[in-house]
């Protein structure tokens, strides 16, 4: 697997391979891309906000959805990582792999493990997609296999 530089991530939007809606040149890396907050959700709160700023409360959970819809062709796979940013403010997160040919906007659960609250804003970015291309093509692409979170919109928790 090699991981895409910024002039092939460009690259892969022009020609098809790697779709991301919004794409903003200005979230390109050198090495991924930056993806935005659209949504924010407080397990155990009634509502997601969309619009504004959220106070994330000291060791609480909270869970975020991607601004960008991605869609990941047939030969790409893609890493996710917390931005340093958020790191630095005691923001912890695990993330999954980005499975071959997935479409949708991505969940992202993650921590606040300060002692202090958290102003966490719609519209800033949350985490970088690092894509990498694989060596050969899926026998079975993301929806074949299981596909359960195949063209999903907004935070999505686990299905049953």
């Amino acid at each position: 697997m090699a991981v895409l530089s910024d002039g092939d991530i460009s690259h892969a939007v022009k020609v098809g391979e790697l779709k991301i809606d919004p794409y903003r040149d200005s979230r390109l890396t050198p090495n991924g891309y930056d993806l935005g907050i659209a949504e924010i959700l407080i397990p155990g709160q009634d509502s997601k906000v969309t619009q504004g700023t959220v106070k994330i409360p000291p060791m609480t959970r909270f869970i975020v959805s991607t601004e960008e819809v991605v869609d990941l062709g047939a030969m790409l796979t893609a890493q996710l990582w917390l931005r340093t940013s958020w790191i630095r403010k005691g923001v912890i997160a695990s993330f999954g792999k980005v499975d071959s040919g997935f479409r949708g906007t991505l969940t992202l659960p993650a921590l606040n493990s300060s002692s202090e609250p958290l102003e966490l804003e719609v519209g800033k970015t949350f985490a970088q997609i690092v894509f990498e291309r694989l060596e050969s093509k899926p026998m079975k692409l993301y929806a074949e296999r299981s596909g359960n979170y195949q063209d999903q919109r907004g935070i999505t928790l686990g299905k049953p």
